[in-house]
C-alpha cells in the first residue's frame, strides 16, 4: 500500500529531498525561525495548556458529576474562607 497524497511536514522540520544548496539553507532557516517562534511565544504556549487543561477537567466532569460539584464546593469554601481571613485581618 503506497500513499500518493504527500505527507505533511511541520513547520519546525527541514522537507527532504531539497538538492540545491541555497534552497536546503533556505528551508533550514525557515524550519528555525519557526522552531524559535514556537518556543518563545510564552503566551500562546500558556494559552494551549490552559485549553489543554480545561478540555481535561470538562472529561472528568462529565464522567464523575458528583466529583466535579463537590470540588466546585471545596473550592468555593477555600475562597470564601480566604476572603474572610483577609477581611478580618484587615479591620483588627
Amino acid at each position: 500500500m503506497s500513499i500518493d497524497r504527500p505527507v505533511p511536514v511541520p513547520r519546525t522540520a527541514v522537507p527532504l529531498g531539497i538538492s540545491d544548496p541555497v534552497e536546503s539553507a533556505r528551508a533550514e532557516l525557515k524550519a528555525a525561525l519557526a522552531a524559535i517562534e514556537v518556543k518563545a511565544n510564552v503566551p500562546r504556549r500558556a494559552s494551549d495548556a490552559v485549553d489543554r487543561t480545561v478540555h481535561q477537567v470538562r472529561a472528568k466532569a462529565r464522567q464523575n458529576p458528583s466529583v466535579a460539584a463537590a470540588a466546585v464546593a471545596g473550592v468555593a469554601s477555600l475562597v470564601g474562607l480566604a476572603v474572610w481571613g483577609i477581611v478580618r485581618a484587615y479591620t483588627r
